[in-house]
């Protein structure tokens, strides 16, 4: 699934459409994970791109009468494509642009995603309204961050996961984090010291933006908007490495299951 730097890579590669009018939206098929606004076409036919912003994993294209939310789901991406190129299998959605010879593709192979016309406060719709801060704004730090672990007793790694307690640090980026702080993935939220959780919240911001700066990581079919592949996975230093030398011990890495999903650590460098 596209986490926040893979979303974050993809709006500021949409960022070249901002004030570009719309010509058409082509439906080729609404039935993503809620079904997409079958009057889109006539909604948004006209009218012009003012901003494009994000809040966690969600984009949001902003026009003057409302927002157009967009998730990408477990394989979703956006793509700009120059002339009229023949449109694959999956590209779902497609606008069109007056003066402009590009189009705009919502591509999405599993059809998880989702996209919301939304002409009301945008922080009450219900996707939205319960989020937690983000992980890189000044909201979310140690101070926090310790006093919401203090009554969790999952481990630290699913809590990290949780989108009420912070946005965005999905599971590459908790495991990365979690490396860089020391601190097994297992380890009871409630147990970690207020050391602990500095350390843990300077490693999710390093993490994250250090990921941006590198176009994501592209493990799957993530690709930034003119299909460029993201390259953080090159540093990785648990993700994705069960078996491989740690890069500080040497020792193996190791792989266990937290709530469903895999994660990577250092039983030496993790305590």
């Amino acid at each position: 699934m596209p986490e926040l730097p893979e979303v974050e890579t993809t709006r500021q590669g949409l960022l070249p459409l901002v004030d570009q009018t719309i010509k058409e939206i082509i439906i080729r098929n609404g039935s993503l994970r809620w079904p997409v606004n079958p009057n889109l076409n006539k909604i948004l036919t006209d009218k012009s791109i003012r901003s494009i912003s994000r809040r966690a994993k969600y984009l949001y294209i902003n026009f003057e009468h409302g927002t157009l939310i967009i998730h990408l789901g477990m394989s979703g991406r956006m793509q700009i494509i120059n002339g009229n190129a023949k449109a694959e299998k999956h590209d779902h959605v497609i606008f069109k642009f007056i003066n402009n010879n590009k189009t705009l593709r919502y591509h999405d192979p599993r059809r998880f995603g989702s996209m919301h016309w939304v002409t009301t406060e945008i922080n009450e719709h219900f996707l939205i309204k319960s989020l937690g801060p983000e992980p890189l704004s000044e909201n979310f730090n140690a101070g926090y961050l310790y006093q919401k672990l203090r009554a969790k007793k999952q481990c630290i790694k699913n809590s990290l996961m949780d989108a009420h307690l912070v946005v965005g640090v999905g599971n590459i980026y908790a495991s990365e984090a979690l490396f860089l702080s020391n601190i097994r993935p297992q380890k009871q939220s409630l147990k970690l010291t207020k050391k602990d959780v500095n350390k843990l919240v300077n490693a999710i911001k390093f993490v994250l933006n250090a990921a941006i700066q590198k176009g994501g990581s592209t493990l799957n079919d993530f690709t930034s908007v003119d299909g460029k592949l993201g390259y953080f996975q090159q540093e990785h230093q648990v993700y994705g490495r069960e078996g491989l030398s740690c890069y500080q011990c040497q020792n193996p890495i190791q792989k266990i299951i937290l709530g469903q999903r895999s994660s990577f650590f250092c039983k030496i460098c993790q305590k």
